[in-house]
Parts: structure tokens; C-alpha cells; sequence
């Protein structure tokens, strides 16, 4: 199975991704908030996270194996979880998949079935399963640091080990997270949880 693919992006349409490495074209699957990522990187060298899937009915004998691709190993850990939920599957994680991964798990985390029940093609009853099944398991996607923020910036090990340490000085997750995501804004440089937790706190006083 592939994992991991990296090539010149060549297009980007709908729900597809065309990357050529040498001689070859692959076409990947992607959700939306990938594709939006994605559409100023044409031209570009781009790695995406994959994973494989049949689709179409065995019964019929009609498989079609396709490949979806993320940014981000823990958006690709996201979709395999999402994708167990009875009811979803990939083709329906896929679409359903319009909103960056970290909102969607923090809904599921709070358990705000209403909001998640307006992604497209998950109704009320599919909004409940997904919250029953994995509400206790998204605390590590709720903090993913998106590609967008660079890791000359900050590493992502250490906006995690920050999110850890807010919540043993007794901020809530929400809160914890809030606080990172002001301090991520600003773009300023740090080494380690003592630099971030300053960078939390300086972007706190001024706020």
C-alpha cells in the first residue's frame, strides 16, 4: 500500500488531485479543505499522506481502487477513524470532509452533533453515531498545527507538549487551545514549551 507520495502538482479539480513523478501521472483523491490548500501549489513539488480503498459493490465484481491523499499524518489518522463509523466509509468521509480536520474533531470532541450534521451527507442519526463512537478520541486531532504553519516557526512537538502542559496549569482544552492557536498567529520564532507558553502569555497581555 502506498503511504506517502511526492511529485509535481499538476492540477487540482473537484474532488481530485493530479501529482507526475517522472514519467507518471497519479490521480489522488481529496477533500475539499485539501483542495483549497492545494490550488495556489500547481506547478509545485507536493507531499501527500495516502491511504487505499476499494470502491464499487464486490457483489458485481466492480472494485475501482482509489487513493486519498492529506497533508498531514494525523489528517490521514483522522479520515481512517472517521471512516469507521457505521454509515460513513470512505466515499462519504470524502465529501463529508469540507471544513479542516481539526473543526470537525473539536465538534465531535464537544459533541455538537448539530453542527456536524451539516456536512454533506451526514444527517442527525450519522452526527450521533460519529459523536458516541469518537467523542473520547479526538483530543490529538483537535490540536493538529495545520501545513500551513511553519516549522521553522514552531515545532509541531512542541505545540503539543504546550497544549499538555496549559491544561496541568488548569486551563480546559477549549481554552488551552484558543490560547495556542493566538500565539501561532503572530508568527514568532520558538525553541521550546518555555518559549511558547511566553509567546502565550506576551499575546495575552497585549490582547
Amino acid at each position: 500500500m502506498i503511504c506517502r507520495i511526492q511529485g509535481t502538482l499538476v492540477s487540482v479539480q473537484n474532488e481530485q488531485a493530479v501529482i507526475e513523478i517522472g514519467p507518471l501521472q497519479h490521480l489522488v483523491m481529496i477533500p475539499d479543505f485539501v483542495r483549497r490548500r492545494l490550488q495556489s501549489s500547481i506547478g509545485d513539488k507536493v507531499t501527500l499522506h495516502t491511504i487505499e480503498y476499494l470502491e464499487g459493490n464486490p457483489a458485481q465484481g466492480r472494485l475501482t481502487p482509489r487513493m486519498v491523499g492529506f497533508q498531514h499524518e494525523a489528517e490521514r489518522a483522522f479520515f481512517e477513524s472517521f471512516c469507521s463509523v457505521d454509515g460513513v466509509g470512505a466515499k462519504k468521509a470524502l465529501r463529508a470532509m469540507v471544513r479542516p480536520v481539526q473543526d470537525i474533531a473539536v465538534d465531535i470532541e464537544q459533541k455538537d452533533s448539530k453542527s456536524l450534521a451539516t456536512l454533506p451527507g451526514i444527517g442527525p442519526a450519522t452526527a450521533d453515531r460519529i459523536v458516541a463512537k469518537l467523542s473520547r478520541k479526538m483530543s490529538r486531532f483537535a490540536l493538529i498545527v495545520t501545513p500551513d504553519v511553519d516549522d521553522a516557526v514552531v515545532d509541531r512537538d512542541v505545540v503539543k507538549d504546550t497544549f499538555e502542559a496549559l491544561l496541568v496549569l488548569g486551563h480546559s482544552e477549549t481554552e488551552a487551545r484558543r490560547l495556542i492557536d493566538g500565539a501561532l498567529a503572530t508568527k514568532k520564532r520558538v525553541k521550546d514549551v518555555e518559549g511558547m507558553l511566553q509567546a502565550i502569555y506576551e499575546n495575552r497581555a497585549e490582547a
